[in-house]
């Protein structure tokens, strides 16, 4: 696996808060020229590289002489508008470093629609590998002037990894303040173990993956986790590793034992089915039975309206639906064929008694196998 990701062409570099956090409360002058200095050598060696930043609150902050805070705990204008400085503060950053190296650099600011809306995550999609393709490094940030609760990706991890999906990226590489995935707190236990491999069906009993502590960023190892799995899902390897210290980058693009790496899977879900897997917000719920879970886990198959138990919330056809089990689980997301109130009025019949439920008959299913995508590996 350190072999696959030494031979990474296309790389997803995610640097986190607290990494580019300085001593004095604004960004890390030394660490973020280190970084530079390897992302130049990747390129210099035939790889793209895509970066995605956090740290435009921290930015911000550092500009406008506001006290040290966490964001959770700002106002969200103020949150806002702080961010909206930080942002020009991170770019004029980066550009002034990678202009030692003859590097253009190009900003893409998101937010939720970028998979809310697929035609969005397409066009976002094709700038991302237009910009590699005219040579350009990236630098991808969730827009944090304008996102609100609703519209807010989350962490910058989750957004990392979506990156990777679109752009199809070999190797992710989530930089943080620690050195890797521990199998318990390494600040408060001694005998905590540097987790070197993570395999795709572990199901992280051997490992704690807990909240941040920093008090800089938003996400937590926790998040890198999640990320990581949801890269496995689109092929990615992911590594997770310290960006605090210097050669991190150039040893994992090495293929040295470094961080800790996590397993993709070698049958990567198509571009459709990676759009469906980020959809984390669904515009409604289908609570299936047991036989429709087996079906669908088990024997691939599309979701009828006989499976179906229960459907939550408001939706038009094609909508963005999870399904669950009886007892709360995800199972799968999808596109429904019929709208929620058609869907009530056929749940738990046959097919052969849709036309005479509704007055007419769009197709067999509910969900079909081609629009849906199950959330844990078959």
């Amino acid at each position: 696996m350190r072999e696959r990701a030494g031979k990474s062409r296309r790389v997803v570099v995610k640097l986190g808060s607290n990494v580019l956090a300085g001593p004095q409360d604004g960004l890390d002058v030394a660490v973020v020229a280190g970084l530079a200095r390897e992302i130049h050598a990747a390129r210099a060696a035939g790889r793209e590289i895509v970066v995605v930043t956090s740290g435009a609150v921290l930015a911000g902050r550092r500009k406008l002489g506001i006290a040290p805070a966490s964001p959770l705990d700002l106002d969200v204008a103020v949150k806002q508008a702080i961010a909206a400085v930080g942002q020009v503060e991170i770019m004029r950053f980066w550009q002034s470093i990678f202009d030692w190296y003859g590097i253009a650099v190009g900003q893409i600011l998101v937010t939720r629609d970028i998979v809310s809306v697929r035609s969005r995550f397409i066009a976002a999609r094709h700038t991302l590998r237009q910009l590699l393709d005219l040579d350009v490094i990236p630098i991808v940030n969730e827009n944090d002037s304008v996102a609100s609760e609703e519209i807010q990706l989350g962490d910058n991890d989750n957004l990392s990894a979506i990156v990777a999906g679109a752009v199809d990226a070999d190797l992710l590489v989530l930089l943080t303040d620690c050195d890797g995935l521990y199998s318990k707190d390494p600040r408060t236990n001694h005998d905590a173990r540097l987790i070197d491999f993570v395999a795709l069906d572990d199901d992280g009993r051997d490992f704690r993956a807990g909240d941040s502590a920093s008090g800089v960023g938003l996400g937590g190892m926790g998040t890198k986790v999640a990320s990581a799995r949801l890269a496995a899902r689109t092929g990615a390897v992911t590594v997770i590793a310290n960006g605090k210290t210097q050669g991190t980058l150039t040893r994992v693009l090495a293929g040295e034992s470094v961080g800790t790496i996590f397993e993709p899977s070698e049958t990567p879900l198509r571009a459709r089915k990676r759009w469906l897997l980020f959809q984390d917000q669904p515009e409604g719920v289908l609570v299936v039975d047991a036989g429709a879970v087996a079906a669908l886990c088990e024997r691939g198959k599309s979701l009828l309206p006989g499976g179906v138990a229960e459907v939550i919330g408001d939706f038009d056809r094609g909508g963005v639906v999870e399904i669950r089990d009886a007892g709360g689980r995800a199972i799968a997301r999808g596109l429904a064929t019929y709208s929620a109130d058609e869907i009530r009025a056929i749940r738990g019949r046959r097919t052969d008694a849709i036309a005479d439920a509704l007055g007419f008959k769009l197709k067999d299913e509910v969900v079909h196998r081609d629009d849906m995508t199950l959330l844990e590996m078959p």
